[in-house]
């Protein structure tokens, strides 16, 4: 089948309790490990491209690799989404250059502001048949160009979420209930604690309105203690816990964004091969290797945190 929007898929995942994993991608083998892990457990994805990833690997290119893996997974519905979308002008070029949904994130902007530029965002990508996240509420951390302290953070106010949707006409709205962005979310020691009742709330006020969470990324363990245990240095790396994720997956959470644990999952298993084979020089052999482990990291996610197998 072609690239999809998400309205299927979110009116899907929200009625069976279940959300649709977004993975960033920026080359070649993380494309073939995710849509490789979605084939196999039948599982619905969203293809996610950042502007870093678009100034990385061209957005041409991407483009291609996605087109190339919906033709090796033609009965698994995938989605091509920019992902924190800065301005209108990057929405409309991926709108125009093939993706089927996009992000704007006008989110650091004050709430009527938010609204003037989604709105403009929404009414083009409609008129080109493409759907729009937005967002409400800031979350702090890193993720490519996207940089907020923890101070200039904010949970999302759910007395704004209905006027904000009812204004722009959004197709999802990604919301702050404590998710935050990049490998260092907090600090050794603390329990990470997700905001339920911020949520519980957004979807009294938005009935069976697909929510999204960005900054989702659960950090695994071992590969931290493989990188640092093969050269790299990354003390106090810790993620959100995978059960409350899957909690958040059966409420009104239809997209959870995985960015960070993939990265980890590829750099650890690099760096091991090379710890174990300081001979070797050819990118495939590292790579493939490294692939096949971010194939693993998504099937476990698409399985038990997402809860979306089966469901393509």
């Amino acid at each position: 089948m072609p690239l999809v929007t998400t309205t299927e898929m979110f009116k899907k995942a929200y009625a069976g309790g279940y959300a649709i994993g977004a993975f960033n991608v920026n080359n070649m083998e993380i494309v073939q490990g995710i849509t490789e892990a979605a084939k196999e457990v039948n599982a619905p994805l969203i293809l996610q491209v950042s502007k870093g990833a678009r100034a990385y690997a061209n957005h041409t290119y991407l483009v291609k690799l996605v087109e190339a893996a919906v033709i090796e997974c033609p009965n698994i519905p995938i989605a091509l989404h920019l992902d924190h979308g800065p301005d209108f002008e990057t929405c409309k070029s991926c709108i125009d250059g093939g993706f089927t949904s996009v992000m704007i994130d006008a989110s650091s902007k004050p709430f009527a502001e938010n609204i003037e530029i989604t709105k403009k965002v929404v009414e083009y990508a409609h008129d080109h048949g493409v759907v729009v996240e937005a967002e409400l509420g800031t979350l702090a951390g890193i993720e490519d160009d996207v940089k907020v302290s923890a101070e200039d953070s904010s949970y999302t106010r759910p007395e704004e979420v209905q006027e904000f949707v009812e204004k722009t006409g959004c197709d999802s709205l990604a919301i702050a209930i404590g998710t935050s962005h990049g490998a260092y979310k907090f600090k050794p020691g603390t329990k990470p604690q997700l905001r339920f009742d911020v949520l519980e709330e957004v979807e009294k006020r938005l009935p069976n309105f697909p929510i999204v969470l960005h900054g989702s990324s659960s950090v695994p363990q071992e590969f931290v203690e493989m990188i640092n245990a093969n050269g790299g240095n990354m003390p106090g790396a810790i993620g959100v816990p995978e059960d409350q994720l899957r909690k958040a997956a059966s409420m009104a959470v239809c997209k959870i964004n995985i960015d960070s644990d993939l990265r980890l999952a590829m750099t650890g298993t690099v760096r091991q091969f090379f710890a174990q084979h300081p001979d070797k020089f050819d990118p495939r052999e590292y790579l493939k290797p490294a692939r096949a482990a971010i194939k693993e990291m998504v099937k476990h996610k698409l399985i038990n945190v997402l809860g979306c197998d089966g469901k393509a």
